[in-house]
């Protein structure tokens, strides 16, 4: 027992089985709050504190999840390749949306994180938490926070959009499918695109746009974070 525990098979069948477990439980429910990931995440969290298994264990086979995120990003090319000729016709206003987005998100952690006199490595760890996984840890190692923080914070920044980003843009009268999937995509990466793309194929097809532009502009602000922080 000892022994699967300790190989990547552990891992990777804890994290499917989990997820299949997050899947089963939010179609039965249909809530919300009940996101495939967030039961996940619990389920996971849960069977390495009852074994006893520690994160690096639990890693060795993790890590070769996380490394399918990138081409699993990718793939979200394909609605927008479908929306492309709204995309020419409207393409300044959405790389302006998505530019504001981005710099608004880095300065309010920024300027929170300073305010209420955070840690430096925690304000680090926060900055890229509504780029997509995959560049969130990169983003993080280079401008010293902690990259397993930094997965955290992601992961809870989509689930929020998954769960409430609708609402908020509702609430503030946004009806253009545009405007909405920029919103989801730039504030809460792939796990808001899959709300978006519940809503609408434009709202997809934009917030699929939004996880890649996002995490380039957040790449290249990186000087500017670092003189920051």
């Amino acid at each position: 027992m000892i022994q699967y525990l300790d190989t990547p098979v552990f891992g990777v069948g804890v994290s499917i089985l989990a997820y299949s477990i997050g899947l089963m439980v939010a179609k039965r429910t249909k809530l919300a709050i009940m996101n495939p990931l967030l039961v996940a995440m619990v389920i996971v969290i849960s069977i390495l504190t009852i074994l006893g298994v520690d994160y690096q264990t639990y890693n060795k086979g993790g890590a070769m999840i996380t490394f399918f995120l990138g081409p699993a990003t990718v793939v979200l090319a394909v609605p927008l390749y479908r929306q492309w000729e709204l995309l020419k016709s409207n393409l300044m206003p959405i790389l302006t949306g998505i530019a504001v987005g981005s710099i608004a998100g880095v300065a309010s952690i920024i300027i929170l994180g300073r305010l209420l006199d955070l840690d430096t490595v925690l304000i680090a760890s926060m900055v890229p938490k509504s780029t997509t996984t995959p560049i969130a840890i990169e983003i993080s190692a280079v401008i010293g926070g902690n990259p397993s923080l930094t997965a955290t914070f992601v992961s809870i920044t989509g689930i929020t959009g998954f769960i409430a980003g609708v609402r908020i843009i509702d609430a503030f009268g946004i009806r253009n499918p545009i405007a909405k999937g920029i919103a989801m995509g730039t504030a809460s990466h792939a796990v808001g695109t899959a709300k978006a793309m519940e809503v609408g194929e434009v709202e997809g097809a934009m917030s699929s746009l939004s996880i890649g532009v996002a995490g380039i502009i957040t790449v290249f602000l990186i000087p500017v974070i670092m003189w920051f922080l």
